[in-house]
């Protein structure tokens, strides 16, 4: 399958800024189950924009903008081939050990509560966890609005509807309280909507035997040609699409519309 993607960022300042740092994790990487043919990230301003590369292996831009700056748009265009591999992932830039991917983090700690849940699956194998993956999305409706800033994945667990974020995270944190290790990706989906206010986001837990598959809740079934994957952290701020800071006073305002479709 061939996607085509828009994802545009918009910020608004009520005074002027004098600089804007920002790392953007945007841009995919080729695998065995992708293949980027195009991709152009454009901003509105004169900016400077190097590539890196993240500790977890994303490919990063570092993006620099000098002041005075009233507002900026980025613009991310492109278009990837992809294919079906079961969930499981194929030739990823893996820098680390699966095993680090046991690590907690505040967003992702099990409550009780998450660790009962994903207990009542059956286990960590594959099967157990495609069950897990299955009673999230059964459990919780959908909220399409922009994740809250902050949620924890055991405050989100006792909500009614849950963002595709929250619901990743919940699955990460019930994962690992399993002892499987996960981790938080984000990237793009044509099934979860053709026009969002944020990219997609699922989760991979590795699984003896079978490397890391992927899971994702909102949708109740695993990564397949219809994601597009960009990045993965141990959970949802270290793989936010745009992270960084501005030298300058007032306030921001932030738009976010994402478009992905069949090309």
């Amino acid at each position: 399958m061939r996607l085509s993607i828009e994802h545009r960022t918009t910020y608004r300042f009520s005074a002027p800024q004098g600089r804007i740092v920002q790392m953007l994790r945007m841009t995919p990487d080729n695998t065995h189950d992708q293949t980027v043919a195009a991709w152009h990230i454009a901003i509105d301003c004169d900016a400077r924009m190097t590539n890196h590369r993240d500790g977890f292996g994303n490919a990063t831009t570092m993006l620099y903008c000098e002041g005075p700056i009233a507002g900026i748009e980025l613009s991310v265009t492109g278009e990837v081939v992809t294919s079906t591999s079961g969930g499981v992932l194929h030739g990823t830039n893996e820098v680390l050990p699966p095993t680090f991917f046991l690590r907690t983090t505040p967003a992702t700690a099990a409550s009780a509560a998450i660790a009962a849940f994903a207990t009542e699956t059956g286990g960590r194998n594959r099967a157990a966890l495609h069950r897990f993956n299955e009673a999230i999305g059964a459990r919780f409706a959908v909220d399409a609005e922009r994740p809250e800033a902050g949620l924890t994945a055991a405050a989100a667990f006792e909500r009614e509807a849950l963002t595709a974020r929250d619901m990743a995270q919940l699955f990460v944190a019930g994962a690992r309280s399993l002892g499987a290790p996960a981790r938080y990706v984000t990237g793009y989906c044509d099934l979860a909507g053709d026009h969002r206010p944020t990219p997609h986001g699922w989760a991979e837990a590795w699984i003896d035997g079978d490397g890391w598959v992927g899971f994702d809740p909102t949708l109740g079934l695993s990564p397949e040609e219809h994601h597009v994957r960009v990045a993965a952290a141990l959970d949802a701020a270290g793989a936010a699409p745009v992270a960084g800071s501005r030298l300058g006073e007032g306030a921001e305002r932030l738009d976010v519309e994402v478009t992905v479709q069949e090309a």
